[in-house]
């Protein structure tokens, strides 16, 4: 086709493509909401393991954790959910969908199209895990082949923002029953956020100094060895420590034997962070 012929009919052609590509870029994306529910009965070898991530390298939240063994696995239950909202490009300032801004000369406006995140609150990045399990060990046979290991469960929970870790581990088990709630959120820092959009879309801000929290609620009776801990630290690096972080503070507990434990653990960026958002009153 001659472009003199035919300049305008290519021209929109042309502007089509434009269209539909700036389209794509925009659909092509990360899944920024995880969630999974599942549920296990029965006997033999079992291995699993579960990597979460927020945001990438020594940032956001994180939750790893594996679990091996043979044996009778007489129940589990697990629920997880992740979402990254920080960065996410969703939104005005991640104010979350249906907003968008546009300019009536001389001024830019916040259009209030939607209803923002489903929580009513500003962007934030979380991992909600919930765990209910009980295993028995006992070597097993198949085709293909012998299992002869006992229980081991990890897991670690992270956030770099306020500079928290949570560890609880049993290895060697011959029996363990367990339950564990994990929450961890982490917050932008009041001056990242957009104030003026914030306050035109009437959206709450997190509670003032408020970076993010790490709570958890541990109730386990197992027969071999435990390993509870959590640790505190300045997630700013001290040019008087040579680069090194700061230790505010830890707790470390190791066992072996036959014990039951219960442990509440709550690691906030300060006092100021609402209410504990996991059960505070559970069964004993």
């Amino acid at each position: 086709m001659a472009l003199g012929q035919g300049g305008n009919e290519t021209k929109r052609w042309l502007a089509a493509v434009a269209v539909l590509a700036i389209a794509l870029v925009g659909m092509a994306g990360a899944a920024n909401y995880m969630y999974e529910k599942a549920s296990v009965k029965g006997v033999g070898y079992k291995n699993v393991e579960m990597i979460i991530s927020t945001q990438i390298g020594y940032n956001g939240t994180k939750l790893v954790e594996k679990e091996s063994g043979s044996g009778n696995v007489i129940t589990e239950k697990t629920e997880v959910e992740a979402e990254k909202q920080i960065d996410s490009n969703c939104g005005y300032g991640d104010l979350g969908p249906g907003y968008s801004t546009k300019w009536i000369n001389p001024y830019w406006f916040i259009l209030h199209l939607g209803t923002g995140w489903s929580d009513g609150e500003p962007a934030k990045d979380y991992i909600n895990f919930t765990k209910e399990a009980e295993f028995e060990y006992m070597p097993v046979s198949y085709q293909t082949g012998t299992y002869d290991q006992k229980w081991v469960e990890k897991l670690c929970v992270q956030n770099y923002k306020i500079g928290a870790v949570l560890t609880e581990m049993y290895a060697h088990a011959e029996h363990l029953q367990k339950t564990t709630a994990v929450r961890v959120r982490q917050y932008r820092n009041i001056s990242e956020y957009v104030n003026d959009a914030l306050n035109f879309a009437k959206i709450p801000l997190p509670p003032p100094c408020c970076t993010g929290v790490l709570e958890a609620q541990l109730k386990s009776s197992v027969i071999g060895v435990a390993h509870i801990g959590w640790l505190s630290k300045d997630p700013l690096a001290n040019k008087d420590l040579k680069g090194r972080h700061a230790e505010y503070g830890r707790s470390v507990e190791d066992l072996t034997g036959v014990f039951s434990i219960e442990k509440f653990v709550q690691l906030w960026g300060n006092s100021t962070c609402g209410q504990v958002s996991v059960d505070w009153l559970p069964c004993v």
